[in-house]
């Protein structure tokens, strides 16, 4: 049954950081839609403007405050809510749970803590508390110490020997953790461990590197009934953290007695701390099955928890909010069958592959060795009826520039270089692994070296075998008509991309493709339904295999497609999740079928509930085309998935229409000579540049141009290899330094521009190719040359005269009114002097788009939308022109996560770094400023609503029409 809880305070995780990302948006959006549906009032504290949850579409009233005790003992205070949750907040909400219970808050405000208690929180989160519990009920634990004292760290580590696990108590992604093989790694990780510990406490266990890992995902209610939603085995032994381990679902090498033992175990751990809701159990399982130890417990919902959701169907942060409300398991319908109960198992009748994204593709100058603290930014996750196919699935789907396991670069490796790789394991292991089995390494040895299970490597030989094939019809000199049908339908089967097979015959990919039309061969698509197809899915999503019959008939009506924007990295993060998923829902609002399409396990848009239809599939041509093909869409919209949409929609403009910007005006922006054009031809001065094509050019534009300048490849994402040169010596060590970056590839053309320093202003628009509305216009405090996204960006500006902000608007409109733009632009701007040098235009969603559409109440994806279907601005309810500024003031700052990237350095420039973002509200600027800066304890004023903020600007008198 229900509680009597009528307002509840959600704690949200705050920015994306790695180690605690938008698997969190997530589970709060799920939350708070579970909530809704009993009829609750929600208060969300949540100061991440870029996620859905933030929207106040979710909740009754979010405050974009600081994630303090101070602060929320000051929301408390004022909103008077009955219940708290905390646990879907990730590492921060349930610190400050804890803290609140501390300070006595929750008691005195008379607040009830929702689901998982105080206690239970503290026995799965205090390593001293954990390893007492496991012992009492008799489950085995590593041999280990809680301490706060370095000296009985160093003491039990020379009893036992190295090499020791050393884990913070109360962080999150492995923070300050790691594996000490000495004693000098020891003071090192036990000092930073302790430093990033909240009660500076550190558990210092046995190493058991080399033992399977292996996670329960359980759910448990008030009447301690428990069901196991997921079970998954890293194919990374233990040493690596989870986030940055290569993870499948179901486990693939457990046989059913050991799965039983685990099942059994995970069940017992639970009720003893008394989860009510989601918990995460990791497990170490000796390689001979024989012994297991309990490693950890997350006593709340996990990045694991959004794996588990999307691998089965089961929504656990949905079914984990009404369970804390006082429902059971067997009172909760599943939502995709309507039929089961949540109290019914899932069953998986395929494979899930996640194989998590790094940044080192960006910063190979770091240190990518992997161990106990995460270093990962996203992931991505594939379903397939075979490993094999789910495994290169997400390969392809990292985005990394690879879709198989060959590489000629591993090639000049020697066998001695291979070795240490394997042995010790970055993102890049399994690719030297399959270069090891090319050379015939057994697979005894490099089990020996990695610790991987026998099954996995064999699975690895068996594609390496198959590429090696592939490889064959090369050396052979086929063409594509020289090779058996039936050979081609066997590696096509077996999960084998285009691309590869396009690039080994030398031949384009849309060969490829009409060859399967000419061969009849082509994917079916499954539904994901919970059940094994046990029981009829009413709300299924699909993936694609090679193996039986469609699940579902194409849909009828008009029908339009969303390509998300993957896995989330550095310079293309969560804010493109958010349009896509408002976007969807701009069509269905509309009448119109939205279709997305995306491979991120983490977020909103991969949640069946957002779209009429969700197919999990990697964003290439060779995965999109099919179901664009097979659903028969009336177009695609590519505006909201970051570079990647854009990349997208080059290849498939001749093959489906594209809506929004034409294509050759996205061409245009994004090449150096056609943009400097355009500019001219707008009656905007360019700033000064070149295109290089070699090193002669490179010389004669720094003759010309002088230095500074700012240098970058083409085509890059989030300002990767973008630099401020100063000197001949730094171009030089900068050119060394691409050019191994990228090994045997040109990084030409480079774009070099005059570096122009001022002050940087940014705005976002959109455009129906006669009109345009521009909500607001952004200052940045930092001047340019840093990027944008590491920049703190302030609206209204705060240092700019009447005249500049004229002028400011006149060149925007200049832009707006040459280019033929439909749907979102974001432009960025220098004003040196009395000039303005326009940097960038951008015909796509940007990372500020939902910082500019909460803070002014201007819903800009679904006009962008709106306008993309073909309909004028002047048709829809908004105001046209140049809004009047808010009356407050809004603060975007750029949160990092440089301790978790060791080597990176915490200089700002022209390449992002920051991993995420939060933003706060004031009717000051140094009000706004200080809540930026909140990670300072400070006591904060009385908080405000964003309704309350808005609501100063109606009793302004709203927006206007005409230019500032």
């Amino acid at each position: 049954m229900e509680k009597q809880i009528q307002k509840v305070l959600v704690i949200g995780s705050g920015p994306i950081v790695i180690g605690q990302a938008a698997e969190f948006d997530y589970a709060g959006t799920q939350a708070c839609m579970a909530l809704r549906e009993e009829g609750k009032k929600i208060i969300l504290v949540n100061n991440n403007p870029a996620t859905i949850m933030t929207d106040e579409e979710i909740v009754d009233e979010v405050y974009f405050e600081p994630l303090t005790v101070e602060s929320l003992t000051a929301i408390i205070a004022k909103e008077r809510p009955d219940g708290l949750l905390a646990t879907l907040g990730g590492q921060t909400g349930l610190n400050l749970a804890i803290e609140l219970e501390k300070a006595g808050v929750l008691k005195k405000y008379q607040v009830e803590i929702l689901g998982t208690s105080i206690e239970a929180i503290q026995k799965g989160e205090d390593r001293e508390l954990f390893k007492k519990t496991m012992e009492e009920i008799g489950e085995p634990v590593p041999e280990s110490i809680t301490t706060n004292k370095i000296e009985e760290a160093v003491q039990f580590a020379k009893t036992i020997g190295f090499p020791v696990i050393i884990r913070p108590a109360y962080t999150l992604g492995g923070t300050g953790g790691g594996v000490a093989e000495n004693l000098e790694e020891l003071l090192e990780i036990a000092t930073r461990g302790m430093k990033e510990s909240p009660i500076g406490q550190i558990q210092v266990d046995r190493s058991l590197l080399g033992w399977k890992e292996i996670e329960y995902e359980v759910m448990r209610d008030k009447e301690d009934n428990c069901i196991i939603v997921c079970n998954m085995e890293n194919i990374d032994p233990m040493g690596i953290h989870t986030g940055d381990s290569i993870v499948v679902a179901p486990s693939q090498t457990l046989n059913d007695r050991e799965y039983q033992m685990l099942r059994t175990a995970a069940i017992k751990v639970i009720k003893a701390l008394g989860v009510v809701g989601g918990c995460n159990i990791q497990f170490a399982l000796h390689p001979d099955g024989d012994k297991y130890y309990v490693i950890e417990v997350n006593p709340r919902v996990s990045r694991s928890s959004a794996l588990a959701s999307k691998a089965t169907g089961y929504p656990i942060a949905r079914i984990s909010t009404k369970l804390a409300l006082g429902y059971t398991l067997h009172e909760i319908k599943n939502p995709i069958t309507q039929n089961t109960y949540a109290s019914f198992e899932p069953a998986l009748d395929y494979v899930v592959v996640k194989i998590p994204r790094w940044p080192f593709d960006k910063f190979p100058y770091i240190n990518r060795r992997l161990g106990t603290q995460m270093k990962a930014t996203g992931e991505v996750m594939t379903i397939d009826r075979t490993f094999e196919r789910a495994f290169y699935k997400a390969i392809r789907g990292l985005e990394i520039g690879k879709d198989h396991l060959l590489f000629d670069e591993l090639k000049v490796l020697s066998n001695e270089e291979l070795e240490k790789g394997i042995k010790i394991a970055d993102d890049r292991r399994i690719f030297m692994i399959a270069e090891a089995i090319r050379r015939g390494i057994s697979i005894q040895t490099i089990q020996r070296w990695s610790h991987i299970h026998p099954f996995f490597l064999t699975k690895f030989q068996g594609m390496v075998q198959l590429e090696q094939q592939v490889l064959s019809w090369k050396e052979k000199q086929y063409s594509l008509d020289d090779i058996l049908p039936e050979e081609l339908a066997a590696v096509k089967t077996k999960g084998v991309s285009d691309r590869f097979i396009a690039k080994t015959l030398g031949i384009s990919e849309r060969e490829v493709r009409e060859k399967w039309k000419e061969l009849q061969i082509k994917p079916t698509y499954k539904a994901v339904d919970t059940c094994a197809g046990e029981f009829e899915a009413r709300t299924p999503y699909f993936y694609s295999t090679r193996h039986g019959k469609d699940d579902g008939e194409r849909l009828t009506g008009k029908k339009i497609a969303v390509i998300g924007s993957g896995p989330i990295r550095i310079g293309q993060g969560i804010e493109f999740d958010y349009c896509a998923v408002h976007t969807a829902l701009t069509l269905q609002e509309q009448g119109i079928h939205s279709i997305v399409i995306n491979n991120n396990p983490e977020t909103v848009s991969t949640d069946y509930h957002m779209s009429s239809r969700l197919y999990f599939e990697p964003l290439t041509v060779e995965d999109i085309l099919p179901i664009l093909e097979k659903e028969q869409v009336d177009g695609v919209i590519y505006q909201v998935g970051g570079q990647t949409g854009l990349k997208l929609g080059k290849e498939l403009d001749s093959l489906v229409p594209l809506l929004g910007t034409p294509l050759s005006v996205v061409e245009q922006m994004e090449d150096r000579e056609q943009f400097n054009q355009f500019l001219v031809q707008a009656g905007i001065e360019p700033i000064p540049g070149k295109i290089i094509w070699n090193m002669a050019d490179l010389d004669q534009a720094i003759a010309e141009l002088g230095f500074p300048i700012l240098i970058r490849p083409s085509f890059v994402i989030g300002g990767q290899w973008m630099r401020v040169i100063h000197s001949q010596e730094e171009l030089t060590q900068y050119l060394n330094q691409l050019q191994q970056s990228l090994q045997d590839q040109s990084f030409y053309p480079l774009l070099i521009d005059q570096f122009i320093p001022g002050k940087e202003i940014e705005v976002d628009a959109v455009a129906d190719g006669e009109d345009w509305i521009i909500p607001a216009i952004m200052e940045h405090i930092e001047p340019a040359g840093i990027h944008s996204g590491d920049s703190t960006a302030v609206l209204p500006t705060f240092s700019l005269s009447s005249n500049e902000k004229k002028r400011v608007i006149k060149t925007v409109e200049k832009v707006l009114k040459h280019g033929k733009f439909v749907g979102l632009v974001n432009i960025q701007m220098i004003l040196y002097g009395d000039k303005i040098y326009v940097l960038e235009v951008n015909p796509r969603a940007s990372r500020t788009i939902p910082v500019i559409s909460k803070v002014t109440g201007i819903p800009m994806i679904k006009i962008a939308t709106m306008v993309q279907l073909g309909q004028k601005l002047k048709s829809l309810p908004y105001p046209i022109g140049v809004l009047e500024e808010t009356p407050f003031y809004t603060v975007k700052a750029p949160v990092f996560s440089n301790q978790k990237l060791p080597g990176i350095t915490d200089q700002l420039g022209p390449e992002m770094k920051s991993t995420g973002e939060i933003m706060a509200l004031g009717w000051s600027l140094d009000e706004a400023l200080a809540k930026v800066n909140s990670y300072s304890k400070k006591s904060q004023a009385f908080p405000f609503t964003l309704r309350e903020f808005q609501e100063k600007i109606l009793q302004k008198g709203g927006v206007r029409n005409e230019v500032i």
